[in-house]
């Protein structure tokens, strides 16, 4: 698997691309707030995305627009590597057509399948994953791919020493995938969090896993990463 960092700003680059993947910031500067909101606000595809994450579907524009102002500033401040997930048209479901890039990324042809980012504790030397697919574009196996960049991005750039993740008790979509990359790179499931999160407001268990430095380089991943700051 190749993993591309470019666009260095800071200590974080700007653009992320895998073999099916390319991530580019999660700003209002290149997402449009208005059709970001769409996405992220209407239908049922939302609510079966939503089910499961700490955040709920966006009651109006504004919410966009402060969320995609609150993940440039995590950018910004290199404490938030946060991202949207872009895919070829050709390779997007059919009927889903955008919504793409703009500003800075506005020539690039690609189109929405979801966010991503890795939250960094610096004192902990920690980065801790997080990710979201609409849901036409479940099952490709394009959360394991992201995780993968991310990982590279902690321990061959970043010099960090764990990445973890968690994810809602009942969410077995979301368990599989994560025990898979997991296992890919060594790590292990260090166990149940009861009443760690919030939900609506209601606390929710939710389930960690960690991978180490020391077993992501032991493991056989294979990822061949490339760009420097």
């Amino acid at each position: 698997m190749t993993i591309t960092f470019t666009d260095w700003a800071g200590l974080l680059p700007r653009r992320i691309d895998t073999d099916r993947l390319t991530m580019l910031p999660s700003t209002p500067e290149v997402m449009e707030p208005l059709e970001y909101y769409r996405v992220c606000s209407d239908g049922t595809d939302i609510e079966a995305v939503t089910e499961h994450l700490t955040w709920d579907p966006h009651a109006h524009p504004k919410e966009t627009l402060e969320f995609l102002e609150t993940t440039r500033d995590g950018l910004e401040s290199d404490e938030n590597a946060s991202y949207q997930l872009y895919v070829d048209p050709a390779d997007a479901p059919a009927g889903i057509d955008g919504p793409t890039p703009c500003g800075p990324y506005a020539d690039t042809d690609l189109v929405l399948a979801g966010g991503a980012g890795m939250g960094i504790d610096w004192d902990r030397r920690t980065g801790t994953l997080g990710t979201w697919l609409r849901k036409p574009f479940w099952g490709r196996g394009y959360s394991g791919e992201r995780a993968a960049a991310f990982v590279a991005l902690a321990f061959e750039r970043l010099d960090l020493e764990v990445v973890a993740v968690e994810h809602v008790g009942g969410n077995e979509n979301s368990r599989r995938a994560i025990e898979r990359y997991v296992e890919r790179f060594g790590g292990q499931k260090e166990g149940t969090l009861r009443n760690w999160a919030l939900k609506a407001g209601e606390p929710v268990t939710q389930h960690r896993y960690s991978i180490t430095r020391e077993e992501y380089e032991a493991s056989e991943a294979d990822l061949d990463v490339t760009g420097q700051p």
